[in-house]
């Protein structure tokens, strides 16, 4: 028998270790990554989603590096801790992660632990032709609906909470760039939208350090310039990113295309999910779009497609709001266990720009 043979007849386990496993479910969305927490994650304390959020900020911070961070992850690398929700009507309750800290929103997460809580039976039993999840986020709750038949798990589309344009045709000074005008919508996080075009840029050709670079400056020339209030939780009010699109806002049965540059300029591989709803909002706010009328939104980093629609007119403190449909399909890439030995300097992660 030789080598290979006598490892793969082994069941793999992991050798002598100290401390605790973090094991995880790998997932991608149109190729943005998702690692979700299944187990070896300490008590995470408060009496709401949002309290929960600021604690794993203040307490329990070093295990959002552990799993993001290389050796085990990557600058883009994504992460969703499942947690208990003070909403009745929840099925979970979710903290997402980044390289930067923790977000509020995350549309490709959402597609991807709707199918997870399917499989995994954090819902009821399963019904087709689509089971619902409710997913308390920390922005507020999203129903996602898993397509499910024969015991498999597919598409998953969700109904965002109420997303609004915040501003149009907001005027920033950007270094290098002089005067910009962007728009600011909210999707479950709040996003500047500009053409790539404005700085010369194709959106789907030019190299993705030039377009991170331009779409980082505009967020931090937005951060500085432009106030941003929440009708409910100033823990929501902060910009999380810049998207920079095609240009190709008026409908058209043609996809249109965009790239989202958001936390410490992490690049998302999928089309957004809640940049897409931030984008339809937009889109509809300036009646470029009407209600039920389905958009295809492509990636310029990867070509993946979501699909995005108004459903309904709804109001968000003062801000005249809708309801986003987004659609995606997303799948499973592996499972891990991760373990942090005592004598390793690099344990708690790095990170290289």
């Amino acid at each position: 028998m030789n080598v290979n043979s006598r490892i793969g007849s082994k069941k793999m386990e992991l050798p002598p270790h100290e401390g605790s496993v973090l094991s995880v479910v790998d997932m991608h969305t149109g190729g943005e990554p998702l690692r979700i927490i299944l187990s070896g994650y300490p008590e995470v304390k408060g009496e709401g989603v949002l309290s929960k959020r600021r604690y794993v900020r203040e307490h329990l911070d070093y295990l959002r590096r552990v799993l993001m961070f290389e050796p085990r992850g990557h600058y883009d690398m994504y992460g969703a801790l499942v947690v208990e929700s003070e909403i009745p009507e929840a099925d979970l309750g979710v903290l997402f992660m980044h390289n930067e800290g923790y977000s509020t929103m995350c549309g490709h997460a959402v597609i991807a632990l709707g199918r997870f809580a399917v499989d995994y039976k954090l819902v009821q039993e399963p019904r087709s032709p689509e089971t619902q999840v409710n997913i308390h986020c920390p922005c507020g709750l999203v129903k996602a609906f898993v397509e499910y038949s024969n015991g498999k798990t597919g598409g998953v589309r969700f109904h965002s909470v109420p997303a609004f344009a915040f501003a149009t045709d907001v005027i920033v000074a950007v270094p290098g760039h002089d005067e910009v005008t962007v728009d600011i919508s909210y999707g479950g996080a709040f996003y500047a939208f500009v053409s790539a075009e404005r700085f010369g840029l194709d959106i789907n050709k030019s190299k993705t350090r030039d377009l991170v670079d331009a779409a980082t400056a505009v967020t931090n020339s937005v951060k500085s310039q432009v106030k941003l209030h929440h009708p409910s939780s100033e823990d929501l009010a902060f910009l999380y990113g810049t998207i920079l699109t095609d240009g190709k806002d008026a409908y058209s049965q043609e996809p249109t295309a965009n790239m989202c540059v958001f936390a410490d300029a992490q690049v998302d591989r999928s089309p957004t999910g809640s940049g897409v709803t931030a984008r339809v909002a937009l889109q509809y706010h300036k009646g470029l779009i009407q209600l039920n009328q389905t958009r295809t939104f492509q990636s310029g980093a990867t070509g993946s497609l979501f699909t995005g629609k108004a459903v309904q007119d709804t109001t968000f403190g003062d801000f005249k709001a809708v309801v986003v449909e987004v659609a995606g399909r997303a799948h499973y890439t592996g499972v891990s266990s991760f373990v942090q030995e005592s004598d390793d300097k690099l344990k708690l992660g790095f990170l290289l720009k």
